[in-house]
């Protein structure tokens, strides 16, 4: 009887050692596991981080394209200023010449600086005055009541490269 108790209780420790051995893989198993879940998070977020890193560089640099000639655009436009004024001297003048030679001239600048993105913000005479569009120098009584809040004159031309005004055009409003 002892042999066969023997061979129970051997028997009954193999079985509960092969449950614990069992357990230990279950648990290591669940361990890999529940690891192998938070590198994978890991790797999504870093993943998600680094294609919003290239999109938003992407959009920094299309950006530094659109305005990398801002700086020399504005050195520009007091040049265009001056053609503008000449052009309105000049057509003063019986000299037609002089005048198409200018006119020549002052076409092809502000055709270069169109082709460079430049543009004119358009405000005349009559338009309501908005803050962020034109910048108010004075303001004069109205010479009629319908200018009353309104721009009665531009003084200086206001310009935009793409959608950002790099110079406000400067007007006069009525009161």
């Amino acid at each position: 009887m002892s042999t066969e108790n023997s061979e129970k209780e051997i028997e009954v420790n193999e079985n509960a050692a092969n449950e614990v051995e069992s357990a230990v893989e279950l648990t290591a198993e669940q361990q890999l596991q529940e690891d192998l879940a938070k590198e994978k998070d890991k790797f999504l977020r870093l993943f998600a981080e680094f294609e919003n890193f290239k999109r938003r560089t992407a959009k920094e640099r299309i950006e530094l394209f659109k305005t990398a000639n801002e700086e020399v655009l504005q050195a520009l436009l007091p040049i265009l200023d001056d053609f503008d004024r000449a052009m309105i001297e000049i057509a003063k003048s019986d000299n037609e010449v002089l005048a198409k030679g200018v006119e020549l001239i002052h076409e092809k600048l502000k055709g270069t600086l169109v082709s460079k993105g430049l543009e004119q913000v358009d405000v005349k005479a009559g338009d309501a005055f908005n803050a962020d569009f034109a910048e108010a120098i004075t303001q004069i009584p109205a010479p009629s009541d319908d200018l009353k809040g309104k721009v009665v004159d531009v003084i200086e031309k206001g310009y935009k490269l793409g959608d950002k005004i790099i110079r406000f055009p400067k007007v006069v409003i009525g009161q």
